[in-house]
């Protein structure tokens, strides 16, 4: 029911009405959520509230060009950032996930410590996401689930909600050779997620079968444009033991570019 409800959503929020209309459904959601739009172009530039949601910058962001330096991959709240046990790690205050069942084929078989945060983006929020260091990518891995809501109310509530959710998978290599997974997860009302190297990637489509793509020779720069959210979700970050060292805090509140952890060993 809650995949149908976010198709449903979907269509509304790409319905394209009568633009004095549609301004006031742009003013009223930008002053629900408080959005501050002087990034991004003025509101009736958009002719539907997906593309409100999905707005662009109008210019890139300024972020650090030093090797070690890794970025936010996109605005949101730090809800955990921290350091795994045994293939375990926690979506919020004290509520655990698999680290192990949420990367599917893709997770490493031996047990193993790894470094990871977790970054929930908010309806306020710009929902592209970028490379957040210079990578490697090489397999994409989509698995297709529930779609529960992603807030801290939800993740409270029921357990583990990241494994139950539809998500995407990016298995990297970052220039310290160490292995870095980029999860996507989807969240109700966000039937989508797209990217832009490879768009045999359908989420929340009709044939929900698991899907799995190897990539050679695809690298990626620093902050260059991988994809998008169509509304907001959550964006897990894992890296191999000793990886990366994370300077990021629990309820802080970040944007794309911002450093979020030094890379070891560069």
């Amino acid at each position: 029911m809650r995949n149908f409800v976010s198709k449903i959503f979907g269509m509304l929020a790409n319905f394209h009405f009568p633009s004095k209309l549609q301004n006031f459904i742009n003013k009223q959601y930008i002053k629900a959520f408080n959005i501050d739009m002087s990034e991004f172009k003025s509101i009736e530039n958009y002719k539907s509230l997906n593309e409100l949601f999905t707005r662009s910058l109008i210019k890139q962001r300024d972020f650090s060009d030093l090797r070690n330096d890794f970025i936010s991959p996109s605005d949101g709240m730090i809800f955990e950032c921290g350091k795994s046990e045994s293939f375990k790690a926690f979506s919020i205050k004290g509520r655990e996930y698999d680290i192990k069942e949420l990367l599917g084929e893709l997770a490493p078989q031996k047990k193993q410590n790894f470094e990871y945060a977790n970054i929930y983006l908010s309806p306020k929020d710009y929902h592209h996401y970028h490379a957040p260091c210079d990578i490697s990518v090489l397999s994409a891995l989509y698995i297709p689930a529930d779609l529960y809501s992603v807030t801290a109310k939800v993740l409270l509530k029921i357990p583990r909600v990241y494994e139950r959710n539809e998500r995407v998978i990016l298995k990297c290599k970052m220039a310290n050779d160490a292995l870095l997974w980029l999860v996507f997860v989807g969240a109700l009302n966000v039937g989508k997620m797209k990217f832009d190297f490879d768009d045999r990637i359908k989420t929340n489509a009709k044939n929900r079968q698991i899907s799995k793509y190897d990539y050679e020779n695809l690298k990626i720069k620093k902050g260059e444009h991988l994809g998008n959210f169509e509304l907001g979700s959550t964006i897990v970050i894992i890296a191999e033991n000793e990886s990366l060292k994370f300077s990021c805090n629990h309820g802080e509140s970040i944007k794309f570019g911002q450093n979020l952890a030094k890379i070891s060993n560069l």
